[in-house]
């Protein structure tokens, strides 16, 4: 009777959960059984760990062999235990002599000849991994994830291996095979996009309103009518946006291949963009599913969330972005597992004001839209979730004059000026309370923007007409004070507050 123990990830969220692999080698009728919560994808391993044994060359004794995937409470699925079972197997029959074994986690699936394939969600079991300060044998088709990782946290060189089957992984163990080493010719490509945001003409005051909602990490409505410019607007806020942090890169890139993304080199710095379609779930906007995984909402982190066509999304889906929106977190909850992504992003939505698409008083009189049918359009989306969003702008249609004229260099920034502004604004709000404008709490807000008389005159008067709430009015002077830093402005004064407002008070003249 032997007894082996090795240890691999179950990856359902950032935490990594710690999966012990047991395998009993015991005397009686052979078999071979996996026990522990396995779904199909794991219990079909047996199949491919038995012809992966045979095929390098290893024995598979007539023995009664027992695999326990521990925790027996927490659901298995895919194949990356199946390197950590068919080591084990060699542990427990004596094929396989390793003293340190409890030192390693293993993360591979196996193909029927032994080779190793690489495993989807790699990343934030390799971080969970050097937090315990393990070591870690991986496929060798994941050897860029772990480049990535080893880029970021150089103390976890000498930690790694990517082997290409399952003999290199024994003679890792067997202190045969090298680790990997930081490639010093990797290529990160840094914050490089393609779009610009000189490429919009016109729109002026729609341009200021995202460097407002880059520098305080404010949320944004954009109401227009169709060919306005909002999808080309939103799709340019994370190019004013400053580059990812290496820890903010890693994040990002861990969410991406919990979703299944394969994760390069390749635009490892920038914010992601992500653009949904007004068709979604639920599940595929804030995460779930059988096995959990992250919705839009958390691919987003760090980034651009951008709804077009706002109101022909389900309002069960959008109510859903209720609670994440105010706790920058999505909590996933089952019955046997408790879920958290983080989903700090910036939610950009867009809509025309009516379902012809044009406003009320267009001049051309295209909107043939009765007051009934624009009221019922636009009530598609709640007021507590329109609450919920900082700026509410109005984008006019776009003068043919900016069509045709050529973009004037004075008039128009490119998006690397315009970022450079917003990473002074950022840093100075990070200094000064430690996060940014949009998430001062209630109580911050008293000491960090302290209004003269004529600034409370204004927004007294605004709060009593508008009939705003308090959400509305905390969330009146977090802009107020992202302007004044804008402005570099110690204090915020009356023209601060009175254009936080004017992106405030434009939201009652079409919702």
């Amino acid at each position: 009777m032997f007894l082996a123990s090795l240890c691999t990830r179950a990856v359902l969220g950032m935490d990594s959960p710690l999966v012990t692999v047991e395998v009993h080698a015991s005397n009686g009728l052979p078999s071979f059984s996996i026990v522990g919560l396995p779904e199909a994808s794991v219990k079909e391993s047996k199949d491919r760990v038995r012809s992966a044994l045979i095929s390098s060359g290893f024995k598979l004794p007539p023995k009664r062999i027992t695999v326990n995937l521990a925790p027996a409470d927490l659901p298995k699925t895919g194949g990356r235990y199946d390197l950590a079972i068919a080591l084990g197997i060699l542990i427990a029959t004596e094929q396989l002599h390793v003293e340190d074994i409890g030192q390693f986690e293993f993360f591979g699936e196996l193909a029927l000849t032994g080779e190793l394939r690489g495993v989807k969600g790699l990343i934030p079991g390799l971080l969970a991994a050097h937090k315990d300060t393990k070591r870690v044998i991986v496929a060798a088709d994941n050897e860029e994830e772990a480049q990535l990782v080893l880029q970021t946290y150089p103390d976890f060189e000498g930690a790694l291996f990517a082997v290409t089957n399952l003999r290199d992984a024994c003679r890792v163990l067997q202190q045969e095979f090298p680790p990997l080493k930081i490639q010093e010719n990797i290529s990160i490509t840094e914050a490089d996009y393609p779009d610009d945001l000189a490429d919009v003409q016109g729109q002026f005051q729609a341009k200021r309103a995202l460097e407002i909602c880059a520098s305080g990490h404010h949320s944004m409505l954009m109401v227009g009518p169709p060919g306005a410019g909002k999808s080309m607007l939103a799709s340019r806020l994370v190019t004013i946006l400053p580059a990812l942090s290496s820890e903010e890169a890693v994040e990002v890139a861990s969410i991406r291949s919990l979703g299944g993304q394969n994760i390069t080199a390749q635009g490892f710095y920038q914010r992601p963009f992500v653009h949904p379609h007004h068709t979604a779930s639920a599940a595929a906007m804030v995460g779930g599913g059988t096995t959990p995984k992250p919705g839009a909402m958390s691919l987003a982190h760090h980034g651009v969330l951008f709804l077009d066509e706002l109101p022909e999304f389900n309002r069960a889906v959008l109510e859903a972005l209720r609670e994440p929106l105010e706790t920058k977190m999505v909590n996933i909850s089952r019955v046997n597992q408790h879920v958290s992504y983080p989903a700090n992003n910036l939610l950009i939505t867009a809509m025309n004001p009516s379902p012809s698409g044009f406003f009320p008083d267009d001049p051309k009189g295209r909107c043939k839209d009765t007051p009934e049918q624009i009221l019922r359009y636009q009530k598609k989306i709640s007021g507590p979730l329109l609450d919920r969003i900082d700026l509410h702008l109005e984008l006019p249609a776009v003068d043919v004059l900016d069509l045709q004229g050529k973009p004037n260099k004075n008039a128009t920034e490119n998006s690397a000026t315009i970022r450079q502004r917003v990473a002074v604004v950022r840093e100075r709000q990070l200094v000064r309370q430690g996060c940014f404008n949009s998430q001062l709490q209630p109580n911050e807000l008293q000491d960090i923007v302290v209004l003269d008389a004529p600034s409370q005159a204004l927004i007294e008067k605004a709060v009593n007409e508008l009939g705003l709430s308090a959400r509305g009015y905390h969330r009146i002077l977090r802009v107020a004070r992202t302007i004044a830093d804008m402005e570099e402005s110690d204090k915020v004064e009356a023209q601060h507050v009175a254009e936080a407002l004017s992106y405030r008070a434009a939201s009652k003249a079409f919702v």
